[in-house]
């Protein structure tokens, strides 16, 4: 049976001290690529977070679309039904029949400009919802430009780095 060999305190800290020089090149490497790694990190998060509220905005234009598309409906009904009251007002027998035939046309005329108002608070809402969403794009439009960017960027520091950095590492 072989012995082991005792290494002696002057080999000790020889090898202590070649590990400790590859360490430093290890982390000069490191060193080397700085924060990149963590600005792309950053960056993608933040596109994740844009996108999804892109999204949202997106849902919110459509429902106020939806809403617009209701509104005018209501009119386009009020106004066939104040067509069919004003036909129907001149078949009128007795005052009653007028004043009733009167009051649902005057009812109509107020569907219509109630829902004419709501169209233009929705419009507004509509209008703030796309300043918002083209901000929103601009930003990500942005973002994406800058991660490209820092990708490249670092793809190239681990170019340069990886065979070192692998060297190293096996020793």
């Amino acid at each position: 049976m072989a012995a082991k060999k005792e290494l002696t305190i002057e080999e000790k800290l020889n090898q202590l001290y070649a590990i400790q020089l590859i360490d430093s090149e290890i982390d000069k490497i490191s060193n080397l690529k700085g924060a990149l790694p963590m600005e792309v990190s950053d960056l993608e998060d933040d596109i994740t977070g844009l996108e999804t509220r892109i999204s949202k905005l997106n849902e919110a234009i459509d429902d106020f679309n939806t809403m617009i598309n209701a509104h005018k409906g209501n009119i386009k009904d009020a106004e066939n039904l104040i067509e069919r009251y004003q036909k129907q007002l001149d078949d009128v027998k007795n005052n009653r029949e007028y004043e009733a035939l009167t009051k649902e046309i005057e009812m109509q005329n107020l569907e219509i400009q109630l829902s004419q108002k709501k169209i233009r608070e929705i419009e507004g809402q509509l209008a703030d919802k796309q300043e918002v969403l083209d901000e929103a794009d601009g930003r990500l439009d942005s973002k994406k430009k800058d991660i490209e960017i820092k990708k490249v960027e670092l793809e190239k520091i681990i170019a340069k780095t990886e065979k070192e950095e692998a060297k190293l590492e096996k020793q």
